[in-house]
């Protein structure tokens, strides 16, 4: 390896971790602040720092409106995101050398997101992630899901949070510019006890991209929320020759149907251990169909902290992830195949990844797994921060 790369890994291990649940409460205060329901340049201002823009996307194949809202700011960064499913469809960022570059991979048009698609992207509930024979028993009754992924349920049923139209609402002023996007679940739906009410909030503040996840039931359900966006940080080519770090000795071992075994495992010695910056591909080989596992975040319960950093050695661009969740899907894009195209791009195999935060795969099945139970009268809140930069 050379002394480029060596460097920009030991820069890519050196940020210290972010902690404390403060944040969160900071990030909504600071919103409060800011004019609601009209983006920035509608509030009369001639130059504003952030704005949000909004445009007609398409329709849903139930014959609602979906639009397309892009965040920007004045360092340059642009986020677009649509109502349908709460997809993020593009992220632009700059490379080492200042050029704009999309790293997320998705479409530029809803009938390519209708026509089927590995939830680029989207956010997931209500349980991201399998649940093992699409079942689970709670407070004594059985209930029943979807089998959309061979035996198993996964990122919550056949039309899971991702293919809804959530009610989105501006907030935009000089210094911020946020979508907050709502959707309520309602009892029995795809399988899920109670009326769930969801509120999920992107945020774009110089170089970070905050989402905010608040959630409240009328009766105990199971709750696992995630985006699923697929990064590639060079924008081009596949990502096994991005660097990554994960902040975790462990991770969760799963069957032949990706369905955690139930034990907590040590990465030490095996080709899971990112402890230390590694190469992506250089082991890969090693892991049945490639990297779709959750590893364990070392943390407090409740802590916010950094579940991972990726860099791209060639542009230079890097992404660090932080959040209060305990765990971290690595998918390292395993499934994509080449027949999805946007563009002249190409989504052949291991073209993007995904770092979900999230709680544990099948954990309403696994009693010593942290608990995704969310009880009727209680407050659900989690965050993830999405940080850019550049090694130099």
């Amino acid at each position: 390896m050379d002394n480029h790369i060596s460097k920009s890994m030991m820069k890519l291990n050196g940020f210290p971790l972010i902690t404390g649940l403060s944040i969160i409460a900071v990030f909504i205060i600071a919103l409060a602040g800011c004019k609601s329901g009209k983006t920035a340049d509608e509030s009369g201002k001639k130059n504003p720092r952030c704005m949000v823009e909004k445009e007609y996307f398409g329709t849903s194949p139930d014959g609602d409106s979906a639009m397309l809202f892009t965040l920007k700011n004045e360092s340059g960064y642009i986020v677009k995101i649509t109502n349908y499913g709460g997809i993020i469809t593009e992220i632009h960022t700059p490379d080492r050398n200042g050029k704009l570059g999309n790293i997320c991979l998705g479409f530029d048009n809803l009938d390519q997101y209708i026509a089927g698609h590995p939830y680029f992207g989207a956010l997931i509930g209500r349980y991201g992630n399998r649940i093992a024979k699409g079942a689970f028993e709670l407070d004594g009754e059985t209930y029943i899901l979807a089998r959309n992924n061979g035996n198993n349920a996964l990122h919550g049923g056949i039309k899971g949070f991702d293919k809804v139209i959530w009610t989105p609402q501006l907030i935009s002023c000089d210094e911020r510019a946020a979508l907050k996007l709502s959707y309520l679940s309602v009892d029995g739906e795809e399988g899920y006890p109670g009326n769930l009410s969801v509120i999920v909030t992107y945020e774009l503040l110089l170089d970070q991209l905050f989402i905010t996840y608040e959630a409240e039931t009328d009766k105990a359900t199971p709750l696992n929320l995630t985006n699923h966006a697929y990064f590639n940080l060079a924008g081009e080519g596949d990502v096994l020759d991005h660097i990554l770090f994960l902040n975790a000795s462990h991770y969760t071992p799963v069957d032949d149907e990706l369905i955690p075994t139930g034990e907590i495992a040590s990465v030490d010695g095996t080709p899971f251990d990112f402890t230390d910056p590694f190469v992506i591909g250089t082991r890969i080989g090693e892991v049945d169909g490639g990297y779709d596992h959750n590893f364990v975040i070392d943390k407090k319960e409740g802590e916010k902290a950094v579940a991972a950093r990726l860099l791209d050695p060639k542009s230079g661009r890097t992404l660090e992830v932080s959040t209060t969740e305990p765990g971290v899907q690595f998918y390292s894009g395993n499934f994509l195949d080449g027949t999805l195209v946007s563009g002249d791009k190409v989504y052949v195999k291991h073209y993007g990844m995904c770092l979900e935060t999230q709680h544990f795969p099948d954990s309403p099945n696994q009693p010593e797994f942290p608990s995704t139970i969310l009880q009727a009268g209680e407050k659900f809140a989690s965050q993830t921060i999405l940080k850019f930069g550049v090694s130099e």
